[in-house]
């Protein structure tokens, strides 16, 4: 198989890129940095990938001209993907003021969001080539108010996408002027399921291939690396990322590995029982201390509205349309 993958420079992104390339499969990795793509290059073929499973190619999705660029270059040589694994994210709680992308867009929703997105529309036709193509997105359950992790602070809400309607420089998706940076990452996983409800519709409209579409929630991971998903907030106040990773992860026991959450990602990329055309979620969710449980789930009763779905995916298409003009 030939995978799309996102986010495959540590984490559990990292982890399923190990476990795909251990099993044969042949990856293409954005990366936002020649940097990044080395390191990620060694750390596949030091745990047993061969150079020619694996192309790096340097896109930052927090630019979306890297973005269209990658995927007019895949398009020109018009190689069939089997699966796009959207996983990469980024969240900065606590921050102060918003970070705005290359296009002017929040930084969360443009990385976590618009560059998915962007690369869904532009991809589509390489996924139709494939026999059992599917697509999936590392969302999250914090985009559920009823949650666990969703119940902490700001709920998620989209509100009627003022802030996305109003065009580039918004600082909040329901176009709050007030910058709020861990619920801006809850927004950016509600539009992560609402995208991939908004795209499973769309590709229904032509039958053949039938193509899955995955969200997925891996539950709360705190690595114990420096890198990866809680690199902003750690830079911003290590103590108490620090005291958070202890209590979560090492007393309480409510996260989950990487390892197991990356399996989880291997396992919904390559696994002929997740093939299931049509829009899907999945949850690990917590059962009890130590313990998690890999099933469906409903998404919030936001997540299942069909009309901000197409609504946002509308608004999402126009945003990247006029920065590329």
């Amino acid at each position: 198989m030939r995978l799309l993958i996102t986010g495959a420079n540590s984490g559990i992104g990292l982890e399923a890129a190990r476990l795909l390339t251990r099993a044969g499969h042949h990856l293409v990795v954005f990366c936002r940095s020649p940097e990044r793509c080395e390191q990620t290059q060694v750390c596949l073929v030091t745990a047993g990938a061969e150079l020619e499973q694996i192309r790096c190619l340097v896109v930052d999705l927090a630019d979306l001209s890297t973005v269209e660029a990658a995927c007019k270059q895949l398009l020109e040589e018009g190689q069939p993907f089997d699966a796009l694994v959207l996983n990469a994210g980024q969240q900065r709680a606590g921050a102060a003021a918003p970070v705005f992308s290359a296009q002017g867009v929040e930084i969360t929703f443009a990385v976590n969001h618009l560059a998915h997105q962007c690369m869904a529309m532009r991809l589509a036709p390489l996924l139709r080539k494939a026999s059992q193509p599917r697509v999936v997105i590392t969302a999250s359950d914090v985009h559920n108010p009823a949650s666990g992790g969703g119940r902490v602070g700001a709920p998620a809400g989209l509100g009627d996408l003022a802030g996305l309607r109003a065009g580039t420089g918004f600082v909040m998706v329901d176009g709050s002027d007030r910058f709020d940076g861990d619920k801006a990452y809850k927004d950016s996983k509600l539009a992560n399921v609402l995208m991939a409800r908004a795209l499973a519709r769309q590709l229904e409209q032509v039958p053949a291939p039938a193509i899955a579409v995955i969200a997925w929630s891996p539950g709360l991971v705190i690595p114990r690396s420096a890198g990866g998903f809680f690199r902003y907030n750690r830079a911003r106040n290590p103590l108490g990322i620090a005291l958070f990773a202890l209590v979560a992860r090492d007393l309480l026991r409510v996260s989950e590995s990487i390892e197991v959450a990356g399996r989880l990602l291997a396992d919904l990329a390559l696994d002929r029982s997740f093939a299931v055309p049509g829009f899907h979620y999945f949850s690990n969710r917590l059962v009890r201390p130590g313990c998690h449980r890999f099933e469906a789930a409903e998404t919030s009763s936001e997540a299942a509205d069909l009309q901000k779905a197409e609504a946002l995916w509308r608004f999402s298409e126009q945003i990247i349309a006029s920065t590329m003009t």
